[in-house]
C-alpha cells in the first residue's frame, strides 16, 4: 500500500511516499479499515521536527492521528462493528502504532467509532483530535458551566472553532480573539459573542471592558506561552486558565494572589500512557459530538484537502499558521 513515511528527525522533506506492506489483524477484536482521509495536526509537525513520542520507537513511521475510513476486515470477537461501516477515530501516528498517512490501518474496535452520517471522509477525518481536545479543556479540566463567560483564543484555528460551538452548545458567552475581518466574519457565524482583534489592540484591556472589570471565568490558551501570562490579568478571581501548552517556566504570582486554577490539556496522553478508561471516554466524546453534528449543532470547517503525495505541503501549511479550520489528506 502506499504510505508517507517519516524517514527522520526534520523539515517536511523527510515525509517521503513508499510502498509498504498492508497492515494484517492482529488480534480478534482489531477492525482493518481502508483510510479514505487523515487528518493533519499541529503535533504532527512537532513529532516530525522534535522525535518520535515514545520510548525506543524507531524510523521511519507513519505519522497521521486522525483517520476515516471504511471496514474491509473484521477479528472474530468484533461485536461493536460490520464490513462496511463507516469508522472515525484518533489512534496511532506517535511513533508506537502506524498512523493513518496511509491507505489502510488496523485498530481495535475499542477505539473507533461511527462517523457522523451527514459528514464525508474528509470532513470526519479532520476532526477527532480537536474534538477531544476541546471538550477536555472546556469541561474536562475547565469546568465551563452554563452562563460563565469563556475566553477563547485563536477562534479559527483547529481546536479553537470547535471550542466556540461546544462552549455555546453548552449554554455559555463565548468571547474570542482573530487577527482579521475575514476569520471575525468566520467565528461570529460559529456562535462567537464577542470578537477581538488582537492584533490592534490589548486583548486583556478589552475582556476587562466586555466583563465589566470582572474578568472571564475561563480561559482557553492555544497560542503559548506569552498569551496565557497575558490572559492572568483578565481572569476572574477564582477562575481557570487551561492551556495546551508549556506554561510552566511563567511568573505565576498574579494567578496565585488570584486564587486561579491552572489547567493543562494534553489528550495524547491516555495513549502515551496507555490509560484505557481515559481512552474510553474519547470515544464517548466522538459519539456525542457525532450527534451533534448530526442535528447540525456543530460544524467542521476543513480549509485545505491535498492529496496524500501533498504531505509535506500540508506540514508546511501548518507551520506557516494562519490557516482557519482544519487540513486533510485525501486517500
Amino acid at each position: 500500500m502506499k504510505a508517507i513515511l517519516m524517514t527522520a528527525i526534520g523539515d517536511s522533506n523527510v515525509l517521503i511516499e513508499q510502498e509498504i506492506a498492508e497492515p494484517n489483524l492482529t488480534t480478534s477484536t482489531e477492525i482493518k479499515v481502508r483510510l479514505h482521509a487523515a487528518g493533519v495536526n499541529p503535533v504532527d509537525t512537532k513529532i516530525r521536527k522534535g522525535g518520535l513520542l515514545y520510548p525506543n520507537a524507531e524510523l521511519p513511521t507513519v505519522l497521521g492521528c486522525d483517520g476515516a475510513g471504511e471496514i474491509v476486515e473484521i477479528g472474530t470477537n468484533v461485536t461493536d462493528f460490520k464490513i462496511g461501516d463507516k469508522v472515525w477515530f484518533c489512534h496511532g501516528g506517535l511513533g508506537r502504532e502506524p498512523g493513518n498517512y496511509a491507505e489502510f490501518t488496523t485498530i481495535d474496535q475499542r477505539w473507533a467509532s461511527l462517523m457522523p452520517q451527514t459528514l464525508d471522509f474528509q470532513t470526519a477525518a479532520a476532526a477527532p483530535l480537536v474534538l477531544i481536545t476541546a471538550w477536555g479543556a472546556l469541561f474536562g479540566r475547565g469546568d465551563l458551566q452554563p452562563e460563565q463567560t469563556v475566553l477563547i483564543h485563536a477562534g479559527t484555528g483547529g481546536v479553537g472553532h470547535v471550542a466556540i460551538q461546544l462552549a455555546k452548545i453548552a449554554g455559555a458567552r463565548v468571547i474570542t480573539t482573530v487577527s482579521s475581518l475575514e476569520k471575525a466574519a468566520f467565528v461570529k457565524l460559529l456562535g462567537a459573542d464577542e470578537v477581538i482583534f488582537y492584533n490592534e489592540t490589548d486583548f486583556a484591556s478589552e475582556v476587562k471592558g466586555l466583563t465589566a472589570n470582572h474578568g472571564v471565568d475561563l480561559v482557553l490558551d492555544t497560542v503559548g506561552a506569552d498569551v496565557f501570562k497575558a490572559s492572568i490579568p483578565c481572569t476572574a478571581h477564582f477562575g481557570r486558565i487551561v492551556t495546551l501548552l508549556d506554561a510552566s517556566h511563567l511568573d505565576l504570582s498574579e494567578a496565585r494572589m488570584r486564587n486561579l486554577l491552572i489547567g493543562f490539556e494534553l489528550m495524547l496522553t491516555p495513549m502515551l500512557r496507555d490509560l484505557h478508561a481515559a481512552r474510553d471516554q474519547h470515544v464517548t466524546l466522538l459519539k456525542q459530538c457525532a450527534a451533534y453534528i448530526d442535528a447540525g449543532k456543530l460544524k467542521i470547517h476543513v480549509s485545505h484537502v491535498l492529496s496524500l503525495t501533498e504531505a509535506q505541503t500540508a506540514h508546511d501549511l501548518i507551520e506557516a499558521g494562519h490557516t482557519m479550520g482544519k487540513l486533510v489528506l485525501s486517500i
